[in-house]
């Protein structure tokens, strides 16, 4: 079973401000609570170090991550595969009256017990965390 969440957010600020803010793997990795660390590779692909609150793990989890697919500036489609779970991310842009309107679609597929059942109580959190850290990022360039 997997865990598929969306969520639009509208913002005030044209899509290549969006779009800067959203495919950069550091921006998508920092905004995560459970990303304890990560990497950045030259590529574009970036590790993230999960830390999961579930009892049967006793580490962190290494998450590889890398673009899929980008269109710029109104699509990017990342996959982050390990041996606990995969996630796909895929978020979408597009311009309106008054800025953009961004779509973010998660699905979470997990490999061990207790993964899928963590993203289903918090995933609806990490898209506030993401939208916070988005509208900061807009903030700053104004």
């Amino acid at each position: 079973m997997a865990i598929r969440l969306e969520r639009v957010i509208d913002v005030s600020a044209p899509p290549e401000d969006v779009w800067t803010f959203i495919s950069d793997p550091e921006q998508r990795a920092r905004h995560i609570s459970v990303v304890e660390d990560f990497s950045i590779d030259g590529d574009g692909s970036a590790t993230w170090h999960l830390s999961l609150p579930i009892p049967i793990l006793d580490r962190t989890i290494a998450v590889e991550t890398e673009d899929v697919e980008v269109r710029s500036p109104e699509h990017v489609k990342f996959v982050g595969r390990s041996r606990a779970m995969r996630v796909v991310g895929e978020q979408d842009l597009a311009e309106t009256e008054t800025g953009t309107r961004l779509t973010n679609r998660f699905t979470v597929e997990g490999r061990i017990p207790g993964i899928e059942r963590f993203f289903k109580k918090n995933l609806e959190d990490e898209f506030d965390n993401l939208e916070a850290g988005l509208r900061e990022f807009l903030d700053g360039r104004g």
